[in-house]
Order: C-alpha cells, then sequence, then structure tokens
C-alpha cells in the first residue's frame, strides 16, 4: 500500500469519526436507513439500518430520529428508547387529538430494556418492536435481541424471557418478561379493525426532548427537520401532563393522562374493549363515560364489584381491582405487563378517593 493510499484512508477514518459524533451516521461504519415496505420483511433488526454499525445498540443513524412521551405505558418497570424514521421528502400530517397522518415507509422504533443490576453489571435490552407503515397499512414486527447484545431477530410468536430489576428497596426481582406477538399487537394497536400507532399524538409529544444539538419542543423539532406539517406553535398544541411529576398537572390530569396512555387505546370508540361501555381518551371529562356508577356489561373478573369506578371509594372500584391483579383475564391492561404497576395503582386510588357522589343516592353528572 502506498503511503498516499494510507494517508488519504486516514482522513477518511478521521472524516468519518467526526460525522459519526455529529449526524450519528458514517459511510464507513454504516449506509443510510433501507426502507422495506412489504413483505418479506428483515429477519434481523440490523437489515433496517436503523441505528449505527459497530457502535452501542441505540445510537441513530441518519435521519432515525429520538422522541418520548409525555407519560408513557407501564410496561414491567423496563426503560424504552422510542424513534421514528421517514424516506426522504415525506413527512406526518399533524392532528390536533388522534395520531398523526404518517407517511408510507415511516418506521416508529421501541426498544425495551432494564437497567443494570449488581449480578448483571449492565443494562439488559430485550426487543425492539418495530411499527412499519407498509403499502397495505401498518404492520407490528417484534425483534428480540441475543444474548450478545449484538443484533435482534424477528420472531413473531416469541417466547418469555427472565429479566431482573433493582426494586426501590434494593432488592433484585425477577421477571417473567413476556413479549406480546404480532397479533396480539392489534388487541392494543387496532381501532375499527384498522392497525394505528398509539403514542405519536400531539398531547404526547408535546415536551422538550435533549437532542444531541440542543433541547427543544419535539413537535417544533419534527417540524424543522421536515417530519411534521401543519403543527401549531407549542403552546398551542394539547399537552397531558407526567403521570409521575406533580408541578406538571393537577392530580386529576395526571390520572387522567395515565388512564389515556394505559387504558384508553382499548377503551374508546373503535378500541378491542369499545364493548365495556367505558371510555378513559382524556379528550372527555365525563365521568359517566369514565365508568362511574356503571355495572360492568358482562359477568366475571370484577372481584365481586359492582360498580367499574366508585366515586369516593376506590377499594370498590372494579377499575382499581384489576389494576392491581396479575391474574390472567383479571389483570388490566390484559397483555404488555406481568406485574402490577403500584406508583400508577395509587395515583389512580388517589384520585377516587378526592371524586364526590357515591352511587346510588346521588346522581353524577358530567364535569
Amino acid at each position: 500500500m502506498s503511503w498516499a493510499v494510507s494517508t488519504k484512508r486516514f482522513v477518511v477514518f478521521i472524516a468519518c469519526l467526526s460525522a459519526l459524533t455529529l449526524t450519528g451516521s458514517c459511510g464507513m461504519f454504516s449506509t443510510d436507513v433501507t426502507s422495506f415496505v412489504e413483505e418479506p420483511f428483515p429477519k434481523q433488526l440490523s437489515e433496517w439500518r436503523l441505528f449505527v454499525s459497530g457502535s452501542k445498540p441505540m445510537t441513530p443513524n441518519k435521519g432515525v430520529v429520538p422522541y418520548d412521551l409525555n407519560t408513557p405505558l407501564f410496561s414491567d418497570y423496563a426503560d424504552k428508547y422510542r424513534f421514528v424514521w421517514m424516506p426522504a421528502g415525506t413527512s406526518a400530517k399533524y392532528s390536533e387529538d388522534g395520531v398523526f397522518d404518517f407517511p408510507v415507509g415511516t418506521v416508529l422504533a421501541k426498544t425495551f430494556a432494564f437497567p443494570a443490576t449488581e449480578a448483571s453489571g449492565k443494562e439488559r435490552i430485550v426487543e425492539t418492536r418495530l411499527l412499519v407503515h407498509g403499502k397495505t397499512g401498518w404492520v407490528a414486527l417484534p425483534y428480540v435481541w441475543n444474548a450478545e447484545q449484538t443484533d435482534a431477530r424477528l420472531e413473531l410468536v416469541a417466547n418469555p424471557t427472565e429479566v431482573t430489576r433493582k426494586a426501590d428497596d434494593g432488592s433484585v426481582q425477577k421477571i417473567n418478561y413476556i413479549i406480546p406477538n404480532s397479533n396480539e399487537c392489534k388487541q392494543c394497536h387496532d381501532n375499527n379493525k384498522v392497525t394505528l400507532p398509539i403514542g405519536p399524538k400531539a398531547r404526547n409529544l408535546n415536551k422538550d426532548f435533549p437532542y444531541a444539538d440542543g433541547a427543544a419542543n419535539q413537535l417544533a423539532y419534527w417540524t424543522k427537520v421536515g417530519y411534521l406539517k401543519g403543527a401549531p406553535a407549542a403552546d398551542s398544541a394539547p399537552k397531558v401532563p407526567a403521570w409521575d411529576k406533580a408541578e406538571s398537572g393537577s392530580l386529576e390530569a395526571r390520572t387522567r393522562a395515565y388512564l389515556d396512555n394505559n387504558c384508553a387505546h382499548c377503551h374508546q370508540p373503535g378500541g378491542s374493549a369499545e364493548a365495556s361501555g367505558v371510555n378513559f381518551s382524556f379528550t372527555h371529562s365525563d365521568l359517566r363515560k369514565l365508568g362511574a356508577c356503571k355495572m360492568p356489561n358482562s359477568a366475571g373478573y370484577s372481584g365481586g364489584h359492582q360498580y367499574d369506578l366508585v366515586p369516593g371509594n376506590p377499594a370498590e372500584s372494579i377499575l382499581l381491582f384489576r389494576m392491581e391483579s396479575t391474574k390472567a383475564k383479571e389483570m388490566m391492561p390484559e397483555i404488555g405487563r406481568s406485574l402490577s404497576h403500584k406508583e400508577g395503582v395509587a395515583l389512580v386510588r388517589e384520585w377516587l378517593a378526592t371524586l364526590k357522589g357515591g352511587c346510588g343516592e346521588v346522581k353524577l353528572a358530567a364535569k
């Protein structure tokens, strides 16, 4: 090899490292994201090139934008890393209430991981779920990470896996982590039998995110990079509080945000639990629609309680009973968790206790 060629390669290598630092992408180590909009979909997550090859697993490639939600879904205390990618020259259309209208080719990626324990010594990445807007609609693709944490393989029906987490008291807790299969994904993501994203709504995204080039409001940032059209200024867009931050909103608002993101994907018009007659969407404020003094539409799984929600009496509310349960067909949500979220339960219990009226004697009106 000549000195000139060797020097040229060294210069390219240094330039590539600079590009990797600034953009998360480098021609020597990765190429642009590969788009797949129909079967067969890649067997390995790395084939999508969403993340930079040769780096730590969650370093996004060029054009792959990380994001977060004000109040996320509880999933056995897993940490979650969310990313969005859209084909060049395309944008999502803003919606004030529902999920945005994403272009064909969009990839929404959500990785589930558990923090290091003293026993493990490092974070354990378990799965990455892709929701891909294909030619015929949205497709759910679950990828399960290997033991070496170098790649993930597409497993449409994955086996449960044991993970560990450090509890608040310092003890190490074992969790039988269940990865929903591709058909189970529809239970939460289908509305009127059409598969749709859940999280990317204005009220969930309206918050600052610590991007590599500085903190910025997510709606503004998506607009800036061309991923969103039609969005108003952040202070004019809807926003839900963070359920676990008292300074972000009232007890009622934080509880409603929690129910909106943990329950309303099924319990809303068009959702898989529409027949229950309960609507946990954040977009209304009618206690009756939330199940106040309403008897369940079907028998069983109620713990012997009479009403879905009893104002002022959390212990008699079916809502709280099913949130606390971890039994199959009894717990709510039915999939996506094996543990009861004790902090979420405590929030809902506190809110229920503040409601006035009871059942039977006082007629409840819409708030």
